[in-house]
């Protein structure tokens, strides 16, 4: 199997729900050793995360010295590192003239910069190693602006930018950058708040699947497995040409405006 990832070393960002815990158990699955970081670790993954060898780190991706002691601490596995998923993020809906400056910073911290860090972080041990693959999970909305959330739309443009420019930096240490770009995924922490919040849940359901022509199609939104397979596509030896790619996984949304519902 070329997606086989034993002996192989994963530190994977807000692994505890949503798009990371599927990685993280997608990727426990294919081999690898997992160690995820996130501000409110679960403790209903114990079980599970415990039987893949999955261990769980409380890590505010905010904070330098949490990042650096969550790659740290997944060194001695198997004597190196191999996978890094940037994973943790958090929407920021809201004009710009309406949004406080803290708003803006909060957005960028978990969103960007947990990524600038994991990558600071990792990539010398990534390199000494021989090489590896980063992957960072930005969104459909880092590809196409979104009228209603500019912060979080330009954070996650700018995560597709860093994977590109990451890519050339360090293609000759055989480090490949890469990111993915869902659209709306079910069971996330980011949808189920916006449904929950919502006047009428089940109507702001169905606009997340009507958003995507395809999602539209099939009567459901993207799932966390859906992109975790993406994820450990890039991971994996299948994908050892693949670098500075920006992986659409929106059923469509990002192609522009989709026809009529008939």
């Amino acid at each position: 199997m070329r997606s086989d990832l034993t002996g192989r070393t994963a530190v994977i960002t807000g692994g505890s729900r949503g798009i990371g815990r599927a990685a993280a158990i997608m990727l426990a699955q294919a081999g690898a050793r997992v160690f995820t970081g996130d501000l409110h670790p679960r403790d209903e993954n114990g079980e599970l995360f415990g039987s893949l060898g999955i261990t769980e780190l409380t890590c505010d991706v905010r904070r330098e010295s949490d990042v650096r002691q969550l790659v740290e601490r997944a060194l001695p596995a198997n004597g190196g590192l191999h996978v890094l998923v940037s994973n943790a993020g958090i929407s920021m809906a809201g004009q710009v003239p309406d949004l406080a400056a803290k708003d803006w910073d909060d957005c960028f911290d978990t969103n960007l910069r947990a990524a600038f860090l994991l990558s600071k972080y990792g990539i010398p041990h990534l390199r000494a190693g021989g090489g590896g693959s980063v992957v960072f999970v930005s969104s459909n909305a880092g590809l196409l602006p979104r009228a209603h959330d500019p912060a979080y739309s330009t954070s996650k443009a700018a995560l597709v930018a860093l994977a590109r420019s990451l890519a050339l930096c360090h293609a000759a240490d055989r480090i490949r950058f890469n990111s993915v770009c869902p659209g709306p995924v079910s069971e996330t922490g980011l949808i189920d708040d916006a449904v929950l919040a919502a006047a009428d849940p089940k109507a702001a359901a169905e606009a997340f699947i009507e958003a995507s022509p395809l999602a539209r199609a099939l009567g459901r939104m993207i799932t966390p497995e859906e992109v975790a397979a993406a994820i450990l596509y890039l991971a994996s030896d299948t994908a050892a040409l693949v670098t500075g790619t920006a992986l659409r996984i929106d059923g469509g949304k990002s192609l522009g405006v989709p026809p009529a519902s008939e």
